[in-house]
Protein backbone atom coordinates (compact mmCIF):
# COMPACT_ATOMS: atom_id res chain seq x y z
CA UNK A 1 0.00 0.00 0.00
CA UNK A 2 1.30 3.51 -1.27
CA UNK A 3 2.36 5.96 1.94
CA UNK A 4 0.24 8.84 0.32
CA UNK A 5 -2.91 6.68 -0.13
CA UNK A 6 -2.78 5.93 3.58
CA UNK A 7 -2.56 9.08 4.84
CA UNK A 8 -5.34 10.46 3.18
CA UNK A 9 -7.28 7.30 3.88
CA UNK A 10 -8.52 9.02 7.22
CA UNK A 11 -9.72 11.71 5.42
CA UNK A 12 -11.81 10.28 2.69
CA UNK A 13 -13.59 8.13 5.82
CA UNK A 14 -14.43 11.19 7.29
CA UNK A 15 -16.10 12.66 4.53
CA UNK A 16 -17.72 9.93 3.89
CA UNK A 17 -19.19 9.79 7.22
CA UNK A 18 -22.04 12.58 6.14
CA UNK A 19 -24.21 14.23 8.53
CA UNK A 20 -27.82 14.54 7.23
CA UNK A 21 -29.41 17.84 6.30
CA UNK A 22 -32.63 17.83 8.63
CA UNK A 23 -32.98 17.39 11.99
CA UNK A 24 -34.68 14.08 12.45
CA UNK A 25 -36.43 12.06 16.12
CA UNK A 26 -34.36 10.24 18.17
CA UNK A 27 -33.92 6.54 16.89
CA UNK A 28 -36.35 3.99 18.62
CA UNK A 29 -35.41 2.62 22.42
CA UNK A 30 -33.11 -0.04 22.39
CA UNK A 31 -35.18 -3.09 23.31
CA UNK A 32 -32.54 -5.56 24.73
CA UNK A 33 -29.21 -5.68 26.61
CA UNK A 34 -26.55 -5.46 23.96
CA UNK A 35 -24.20 -8.96 24.78
CA UNK A 36 -20.59 -9.03 25.63
CA UNK A 37 -19.68 -10.63 22.86
CA UNK A 38 -21.62 -11.75 19.82
CA UNK A 39 -21.71 -12.70 16.12
CA UNK A 40 -23.75 -10.86 13.21
CA UNK A 41 -24.33 -13.17 9.69
CA UNK A 42 -24.38 -10.42 6.49
CA UNK A 43 -26.09 -12.35 3.57
CA UNK A 44 -25.04 -10.51 0.99
CA UNK A 45 -25.34 -10.25 -3.25
CA UNK A 46 -21.90 -11.88 -3.47
CA UNK A 47 -22.22 -14.33 -0.22
CA UNK A 48 -22.34 -14.90 3.37
CA UNK A 49 -19.59 -13.46 5.67
CA UNK A 50 -19.73 -12.94 9.44
CA UNK A 51 -18.40 -10.37 11.94
CA UNK A 52 -17.67 -11.31 15.91
CA UNK A 53 -18.12 -7.81 18.07
CA UNK A 54 -16.23 -8.00 21.46
CA UNK A 55 -17.61 -5.34 23.64
CA UNK A 56 -14.56 -5.23 25.67
CA UNK A 57 -12.39 -3.67 22.23
CA UNK A 58 -15.10 -0.60 22.07
CA UNK A 59 -18.12 -1.15 24.26
CA UNK A 60 -20.06 1.90 22.66
CA UNK A 61 -19.34 1.32 19.01
CA UNK A 62 -20.58 -2.80 20.04
CA UNK A 63 -23.56 -1.63 21.86
CA UNK A 64 -24.74 0.96 19.01
CA UNK A 65 -23.90 -1.92 16.11
CA UNK A 66 -25.90 -4.41 18.05
CA UNK A 67 -29.30 -1.61 17.99
CA UNK A 68 -28.74 -1.09 14.31
CA UNK A 69 -28.39 -4.64 13.37
CA UNK A 70 -31.85 -5.80 16.06
CA UNK A 71 -33.61 -2.68 14.28
CA UNK A 72 -32.57 -4.05 10.65
CA UNK A 73 -31.08 -1.07 9.47
CA UNK A 74 -28.42 -2.95 7.35
CA UNK A 75 -30.91 -4.35 5.12
CA UNK A 76 -30.43 -3.62 1.58
CA UNK A 77 -27.83 -1.20 2.02
CA UNK A 78 -24.77 -1.04 -1.07
CA UNK A 79 -21.30 -1.52 -0.40
CA UNK A 80 -20.61 2.18 -1.83
CA UNK A 81 -17.08 2.31 -1.64
CA UNK A 82 -14.90 -0.78 -2.34
CA UNK A 83 -11.49 -0.32 -2.48
CA UNK A 84 -8.70 -2.85 -3.11
CA UNK A 85 -6.11 -3.29 -0.33
CA UNK A 86 -7.94 -0.59 1.70
CA UNK A 87 -11.06 -0.69 2.83
CA UNK A 88 -14.99 -2.13 2.53
CA UNK A 89 -17.47 0.63 3.50
CA UNK A 90 -21.07 0.83 3.75
CA UNK A 91 -24.07 1.77 6.13
CA UNK A 92 -25.98 4.66 4.73
CA UNK A 93 -29.84 3.24 4.26
CA UNK A 94 -31.73 3.51 0.93
CA UNK A 95 -34.51 5.40 2.70
CA UNK A 96 -33.34 8.71 3.11
CA UNK A 97 -35.79 9.31 5.85
CA UNK A 98 -34.58 6.35 7.71
CA UNK A 99 -31.10 7.63 7.18
CA UNK A 100 -32.15 10.99 8.78
CA UNK A 101 -33.68 9.20 11.55
CA UNK A 102 -30.30 7.60 12.50
CA UNK A 103 -27.99 9.77 11.66
CA UNK A 104 -29.27 11.71 14.47
CA UNK A 105 -28.68 8.88 16.78
CA UNK A 106 -24.52 9.29 17.14
CA UNK A 107 -22.31 7.76 19.64
CA UNK A 108 -19.32 9.27 21.63
CA UNK A 109 -15.87 7.91 20.50
CA UNK A 110 -14.12 4.45 22.30
CA UNK A 111 -10.45 4.36 23.13
CA UNK A 112 -8.50 2.52 20.51
CA UNK A 113 -7.79 -0.82 22.26
CA UNK A 114 -7.83 -2.92 18.69
CA UNK A 115 -5.53 -2.22 15.87
CA UNK A 116 -7.00 -1.84 12.44
CA UNK A 117 -5.53 -4.60 10.96
CA UNK A 118 -7.00 -6.84 8.17
CA UNK A 119 -10.75 -8.26 8.63
CA UNK A 120 -11.27 -5.81 11.60
CA UNK A 121 -14.65 -3.82 11.74
CA UNK A 122 -14.99 -0.14 13.05
CA UNK A 123 -17.50 2.83 12.56
CA UNK A 124 -16.27 5.68 10.01
CA UNK A 125 -16.59 8.97 11.50
CA UNK A 126 -16.61 12.64 11.30
CA UNK A 127 -14.61 14.28 13.72
CA UNK A 128 -14.70 13.62 17.60
CA UNK A 129 -17.88 11.81 18.91
CA UNK A 130 -19.47 11.66 15.30
CA UNK A 131 -19.80 7.81 14.51
CA UNK A 132 -23.48 6.99 13.37
CA UNK A 133 -24.25 4.22 11.04
CA UNK A 134 -21.36 3.68 8.69
CA UNK A 135 -18.47 1.02 9.11
CA UNK A 136 -16.16 -0.16 7.43
CA UNK A 137 -13.92 -3.65 7.22
CA UNK A 138 -10.17 -3.18 6.68
CA UNK A 139 -8.90 -5.10 3.88
CA UNK A 140 -5.10 -4.39 4.65
CA UNK A 141 -3.40 -3.37 7.85
CA UNK A 142 -4.64 0.26 7.97
CA UNK A 143 -3.08 0.44 11.73
CA UNK A 144 -1.87 4.08 10.61
CA UNK A 145 -5.82 4.51 11.19
CA UNK A 146 -5.36 3.67 14.79
CA UNK A 147 -4.22 7.16 15.95
CA UNK A 148 -7.22 8.81 13.86
CA UNK A 149 -9.69 7.30 16.41
CA UNK A 150 -11.19 4.93 14.43
CA UNK A 151 -11.94 1.85 16.69
CA UNK A 152 -12.35 -1.42 15.95
CA UNK A 153 -15.03 -3.13 17.73
CA UNK A 154 -15.34 -6.26 15.82
CA UNK A 155 -13.49 -8.87 13.04
CA UNK A 156 -14.58 -10.77 10.46
CA UNK A 157 -14.58 -14.48 11.34
CA UNK A 158 -16.46 -15.81 8.68
CA UNK A 159 -16.43 -15.21 4.67
CA UNK A 160 -13.45 -12.36 4.28
CA UNK A 161 -13.16 -13.81 0.53
CA UNK A 162 -16.60 -12.78 -0.14
CA UNK A 163 -15.87 -9.54 1.16
CA UNK A 164 -12.67 -9.27 -0.87
CA UNK A 165 -14.56 -9.95 -3.75
CA UNK A 166 -17.24 -7.68 -3.19
CA UNK A 167 -17.70 -5.29 -6.41
CA UNK A 168 -14.83 -2.54 -7.03
CA UNK A 169 -14.70 -1.32 -10.44
CA UNK A 170 -16.73 1.74 -9.50
CA UNK A 171 -13.36 3.25 -7.61
CA UNK A 172 -13.36 4.79 -4.71
CA UNK A 173 -15.75 8.03 -3.36
CA UNK A 174 -15.29 12.02 -4.23
CA UNK A 175 -13.31 13.83 -4.33
CA UNK A 176 -11.05 11.02 -4.85
CA UNK A 177 -12.66 9.43 -7.21
CA UNK A 178 -15.91 9.01 -9.49
CA UNK A 179 -17.64 6.33 -7.39
CA UNK A 180 -20.71 7.11 -5.28
CA UNK A 181 -21.11 9.93 -3.50
CA UNK A 182 -21.99 9.84 -0.46
CA UNK A 183 -23.72 13.19 0.45
CA UNK A 184 -26.11 12.06 -2.56
CA UNK A 185 -26.42 8.41 -1.33
CA UNK A 186 -27.80 10.14 2.28
CA UNK A 187 -30.44 12.52 0.23
CA UNK A 188 -31.46 10.26 -2.58
CA UNK A 189 -30.78 6.37 -1.39
CA UNK A 190 -30.80 3.60 -3.10
CA UNK A 191 -32.80 5.04 -6.20
CA UNK A 192 -29.65 7.20 -6.82
CA UNK A 193 -26.90 4.19 -6.47
CA UNK A 194 -29.85 1.71 -8.26
CA UNK A 195 -29.86 4.32 -11.56
CA UNK A 196 -25.85 5.49 -11.91
CA UNK A 197 -24.27 2.45 -9.76
CA UNK A 198 -25.90 -0.28 -10.38
CA UNK A 199 -23.40 -3.38 -10.26
CA UNK A 200 -22.90 -2.53 -6.73
CA UNK A 201 -23.33 -5.77 -4.08
CA UNK A 202 -25.43 -5.32 -1.38
CA UNK A 203 -26.57 -6.43 2.35
CA UNK A 204 -29.83 -8.62 1.79
CA UNK A 205 -30.03 -8.87 5.26
CA UNK A 206 -28.15 -8.74 8.60
CA UNK A 207 -29.05 -10.89 11.55
CA UNK A 208 -27.58 -12.03 15.25
CA UNK A 209 -26.21 -15.29 15.11
CA UNK A 210 -28.32 -16.41 18.50
CA UNK A 211 -26.37 -19.13 19.36
CA UNK A 212 -23.00 -17.15 19.38
CA UNK A 213 -24.40 -14.46 22.15
CA UNK A 214 -22.38 -14.65 25.60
Amino acid sequence: MKASALASLAVTLLVAACTPERPAPKAPPQPEKPPERYRVKFETSKGDFVIEVHREWAPRGADHFFELVHNRFYDGVRFFRVVRGFVVQFGIHGDPAVQRLWGEAGIRDDPVKQANRKGSVSFAKLGPNSRTTQVFINLADNTSLDKEGFAPFGRVVEGMEVVERLWSAYGEIPPKGRGPDPARIVREGNAYLEREFPRLDYVVRARLVRDSVQ
